[in-house]
């Protein structure tokens, strides 16, 4: 991992999250773990009373109830055991894929998902297994540790008990913990390769599955559907013989410590009968050391197996990390920060969620003038991009950017709105310098329409409000000259317009997704070509009501007066645009109104 913190102050980071479950679980395990060793004091009594050699006046019938009550005790400690542990898990897991989304959601939202481990960018479909494989396995990891505590602490009361019987027998308990590290050691390298192997082989079956699924029209209009289930086979025959060496590898290498761990046990129990006259017990000690030698050896053997399992942990904290990082450098510390989750608690009690502020219209969202000096955004390893743009935006005023494609018309407005992080430049909102454009361009300082637009299966109104309340919908329908498509839909806004708006034409998609821009009257109004999918008629309606809006009265400041920023190609629009901006190979080569750069203007 390519930061200071190890995987042990993660886990323990994770366990400070909820201490007084983890207590809880705790003491339980150790309840669990401690009522085996009552057994052994009464098999060692019962085994005495038949020898004469008992210290207690219980009878067998005595001993026995005494057995079959601790055997239920323990049952009841399992079940409540079981209550609290699977909170603990589902708490655990739960920090971990909130943190981890949170930090997706922060990253520039134009740039792509990428790691360490390949050159290409992460579908959504990958990301599920970070998600779901990764998160399940720091799951197990960090509910285990209470676990090898427990079994720890009664291993130590084992050994107190044992040399209590006999100092060199139990001297030799120590052998297998010595063999079990060296294994590890040694093993640690192939572990993490192994497990790192798999979980990018499931990454890419994921990530197919999910690029099928959002494709399946262009799969079947091309007729690919053989060569498309073809790669789709070859890709599970990889992960099938990743995951069967991974999982192999690992039944050896937990084979192999468990059978060290037997065959030390053996090698005790043969250095007691060869040594029957050096060495003399009783036959109640000898059944005692028997049954507390078992404490002690399967804590060797538990001990083993959360070593491996930490190694492959840390390779999901490595992924995890990767895909969130951060200027090229990994970083895990943020996956496990503290964070309010709002869970049902073992009582079954939710708890509530916190009051969410509907974003509102205030002196600080109010636009005077926005400005960009020197912005530059390259793509890496490409001189592709736009460098030193400066631009000048002024209140009400229509601003168009147009050129060739690629001449980086896209990029300019990712760029300025934080999608991509700028590279050199700055940004001013009223003459004060916006330091994160990424979470400063929002409603109501300002709205965003890409050329494909994304919408949710849901109903055309939650589409447009996005949860909050309806506000100004009407108006916003009306501006986006959605209301005569809106009147024939039997539904009207609750019309499901499913996945990805598949019910929509393209021409409705971007005139809903407008109306979602509209609905909140934000005073920053940005469009990466609106006319791309609309006819010429209700494209020329669109835009003489957005400049009918952005023509109010200008006195009146409790009027809406949205400010423009938009890419187009269309005469219309750019004739009627207070400013046109042209960009060729990412730098501005004109600036002005329609009639003074006309010549660098080409029909679109």
């Amino acid at each position: 991992m390519k930061n200071s913190v190890s995987i042990w102050q993660l886990l323990w980071r994770m366990i400070l999250y909820t201490p007084k479950l983890y207590l809880a679980d705790t003491i339980l395990w150790l309840f669990i773990m401690g009522l085996p060793a009552i057994p052994g004091l009464l098999v060692r009594e019962f085994f005495n009373t038949l020898t004469n050699d008992s210290q207690l006046n219980a009878s067998p019938q005595t001993l026995v109830a005494l057995l079959l009550a601790t055997g239920l005790a323990r049952i009841l400690a399992i079940f409540t055991g079981r209550v609290t542990k699977t909170q603990h898990r589902f708490t655990m897991s739960s920090l971990l894929r909130h943190n981890l989304l949170a930090q997706l959601l922060q990253r520039p939202g134009a740039q792509p998902l990428s790691t360490n481990y390949k050159v290409a960018t992460v579908s959504p479909g990958e990301v599920l297994s970070y998600f779901r494989e990764d998160a399940n396995q720091v799951e197990d990891n960090v509910v285990g540790t209470n676990e090898i505590l427990g079994e720890g602490v009664f291993a130590l009361i084992a050994l107190v008990i044992l040399f209590s019987v006999n100092v060199w027998l139990t001297l030799f308990v120590f052998l297998p913990l010595v063999a079990i590290a060296i294994v590890i050691q040694r093993a640690e390298t192939r572990i993490k390769r192994y497990r790192r192997a798999s979980r990018q082989a499931t990454q890419n079956v994921t990530g197919l599955i999910g690029e099928i699924f959002s494709s399946v029209q262009a799969i079947q209009v091309a007729g690919a559907e053989q060569p498309v289930l073809a790669r789709f086979r070859q890709l599970n025959q990889q992960r099938q013989r990743l995951m069967v060496q991974d999982q192999v590898f690992t039944a050896i290498l937990n084979s192999i410590l468990q059978n060290l761990v037997s065959v030390g046990t053996g090698l005790i129990l043969l250095t007691i009968a060869l040594s029957r006259n050096a060495i003399t017990i009783s036959v109640g000690d000898f059944a005692l050391f028997v049954y507390y030698l078992s404490f002690v050896t399967e804590f060797i053997s538990s001990l083993g197996g959360f070593l491996a399992l930490s190694k492959q942990t840390k390779v999901s904290f490595e992924r995890m990390g990767s895909l969130v990082q951060k200027d090229g450098v990994v970083t895990a510390t943020n996956l496990v920060t503290p964070q309010p989750l709002y869970l049902d608690n073992i009582w079954g009690q939710k708890p509530k969620l916190p009051l969410v502020v509907q974003p509102y219209r205030d002196t600080q969202s109010y636009l005077n003038e926005l400005k960009a000096v020197n912005l530059t955004y390259l793509y890496p390893g490409t001189n592709q991009g736009v460098v030193d743009i400066n631009l000048t935006i002024q209140r009400g005023s229509i601003t168009v950017i147009t050129g060739r494609i690629g001449a980086g018309k896209t990029t300019l407005l990712r760029a300025l709105l934080g999608l991509l992080p700028k590279q050199g430049g700055k940004i001013y909102w009223n003459g004060k310098e916006v330091t994160d454009p990424a979470t400063f361009f929002i409603p109501p300082r300002s709205a965003y329409t890409p050329q494909v637009p994304q919408l949710f299966s849901g109903t055309l109104q939650e589409n447009i409000t996005l949860g909050w309340q309806q506000g100004n919908i009407e108006q916003a329908i009306a501006l986006a000259a959605f209301d005569r498509d809106l009147a024939t839909m039997p539904e009207g806004l609750e019309t499901i317009i499913g996945t990805k708006g598949m019910r929509l034409s393209g021409g409705q998609l971007q005139r809903a997704a407008a109306a979602r821009m509209f609905v909140h009257q934000p005073e920053l109004l940005v469009f990466d070509d609106l006319s791309s999918a609309l006819d010429i008629e209700t494209e020329q309606l669109v835009w003489s009501r957005l400049f009918a809006a952005s023509t109010q009265d200008k006195i009146a400041e409790s009027t809406w007066q949205p400010t423009c920023l938009a890419v187009s190609h269309r005469h219309a629009v750019l004739r009627r645009a207070d400013n046109i901006i042209v960009l060729t190979a990412g730098r501005v080569v004109a600036e002005g109104s329609f009639d003074e750069i006309k010549s660098f203007i080409k029909e679109g």
